[in-house]
């Protein structure tokens, strides 16, 4: 079996690995330094630029499953970037590493972002609930879920779709230390906002569960087990790493005084229900709570994700 991975940053570095044991592996980049590094990961490069569809001839046909992991634009309406990619693989059999004259079953795995859940108001959230996303970012995942899905629907006996969403994804070396160290402050404990996690090697296990046994059209929240007030997440890093905790203010002082892109993350609050990734994909947690890795992780960890840079990506 062949596996397409695009957008090859942080967690195709961890899932390529449990898949080139076992199936052949080729990574999309657009650029060509990359290259080295998938190989040693026994990754076969592609070059090519989602923001350039001219450049995706190579991957049609190429692969029976595509992991999607790429980002949309930083701004706009849509994702021309999935749209770009679809229209790619709709091509069929054309580039230098496809199977020529084949056609086969193209599955794909799609991972989107809780953020089109949009505001909750602290509800538990299951993945029967309308996506309605509050901001830009939301909505541009959004729109890449549609076009997948109707990409899909036009050829259904040759496409299928996974969708995981996933919240904040943290790691060692992904934790808000950065912001801690600049003193920025959180929501009062009586006005702050659930948030949820998902380590970054959860997140590959959960995207290789998806990739045999995702169901089509299907979508999961791929979150850990503990949704936690986010000046409880901030105040749990702090104290793991001897920072002060962040202090509290008002939301009317947070709208005031705070840079819209915190402020977009602490208008959003909900609590997110895994039960169907937990049953249908099998996924066994390594992380089930933040709270589980931070006590596991050595002094020496804690010591160089101190020295290293700030990690905060949003979902």
């Amino acid at each position: 079996m062949r596996i397409l991975i695009v957008g090859f940053g942080d967690v195709a570095t961890r899932l390529a690995p449990l898949l080139t044991p076992q199936f052949r592996v080729y990574g999309l980049i657009r650029d060509r330094n990359k290259a080295a590094l998938l190989r040693e990961l026994g990754v076969t490069p592609v070059l090519g630029d989602l923001d350039a569809r001219q450049t995706l001839v190579r991957v049609g046909g190429l692969a029976d499953c595509v992991v999607h992991l790429a980002p949309p634009p930083p701004s706009g309406p849509g994702d021309p970037r999935t749209r770009h990619l679809l229209a790619a693989l709709s091509a069929g059999a054309g580039g230098e590493y496809s199977r020529s004259g084949e056609s086969a079953h193209c599955h794909v795995v799609y991972v989107s972002t809780t953020g089109v859940y949009g505001d909750c108001g602290g509800a538990w959230v299951n993945e029967c609930r309308a996506p309605h996303p509050g901001n830009e970012r939301g909505r541009r995942r959004l729109d890449a879920e549609t076009a997948l899905r109707a990409w899909v629907q036009s050829a259904p006996a040759h496409r299928s779709v996974s969708i995981l969403r996933a919240p904040g994804i943290y790691a060692a070396d992904r934790l808000p230390i950065a912001r801690l160290k600049a003193g920025l402050p959180a929501l009062s404990p009586e006005e702050d906002s659930y948030s949820n996690h998902i380590h970054a090697d959860d997140l590959a296990r959960a995207v290789m569960a998806a990739l045999f046994r995702g169901r089509n059209g299907r979508v999961y929240n791929t979150c850990d087990d503990a949704p936690l007030r986010m000046g409880e997440y901030f105040d749990a890093v702090a104290d793991r790493f001897g920072l002060a905790r962040p202090a509290r203010i008002s939301r009317q002082q947070a709208e005031r005084d705070l840079p819209e892109s915190l402020l977009s993350f602490m208008r959003e609050s909900r609590r997110l229900d895994n039960g169907r990734m937990r049953r249908e994909l099998r996924l066994d947690l390594a992380y089930p709570t933040v709270a589980s890795m931070l006590a596991g992780l050595t002094d020496l960890a804690v010591r160089g994700a101190l020295s290293a840079p700030d990690d905060i990506r949003p979902r």
